[in-house]
C-alpha cells in the first residue's frame, strides 16, 4: 500500500475517534448515560451504546465534510452489520431485552452543531 494511502487511512481512524468522543460528550450533555464505545465484532460496529431512562441506543456516527455528506453516510450495508453487532450485544447483556431499544445517528461535520437522529436507522434485531 502506498505511504499516501497509509496516512490517509490513519488521517480517517483517528477523526473517526475523535468524532465518536465528541458524540459522546454531546450525548452526556443531554443526559445519556454511555455504556460503551466502539463495540465492535466480526462483521460489524457500533460506535456508541448509551442508555437515557428505559431506552438503550445503538448510535452510529458519522463525520463528513458537511451534514448532507453525513446523511447520505449510512447505507443499506451498515445497517445490517450494525443490526448484527445489536444482537451480538444484547446476547451479551440480556438484561437490555426488556427495555426499549432504538437505532440512532448521530452526525457531526465542521461548523455545525451535532445531529443527533433518534430511530434512523432501522434495527433488524428478530
Amino acid at each position: 500500500m502506498p505511504y499516501r494511502a497509509i496516512k490517509a487511512r490513519q488521517r480517517a481512524y483517528h477523526s473517526g475517534i475523535y468524532a465518536e468522543y465528541i458524540a459522546a460528550l454531546f450525548l452526556i450533555l443531554k443526559g445519556y448515560k454511555i455504556l460503551g464505545l466502539r463495540f465492535n465484532i466480526r462483521g460489524g460496529e457500533i460506535d456508541i451504546i448509551a442508555q437515557k431512562g428505559r431506552c438503550v441506543a445503538f448510535i452510529e456516527v458519522k463525520l463528513r465534510r458537511s451534514l448532507d455528506d453525513a446523511y447520505l453516510a449510512i447505507d443499506a450495508t451498515k445497517r445490517r452489520h450494525m443490526s448484527h453487532a445489536v444482537k451480538v450485544w444484547l446476547c451479551r447483556h440480556p438484561w437490555a431485552m426488556a427495555l426499549n431499544l432504538r437505532g440512532d445517528a448521530l452526525y457531526l461535520a465542521p461548523w455545525s452543531l451535532p445531529r443527533h437522529r433518534l430511530g434512523a436507522i432501522e434495527l433488524n434485531i428478530d
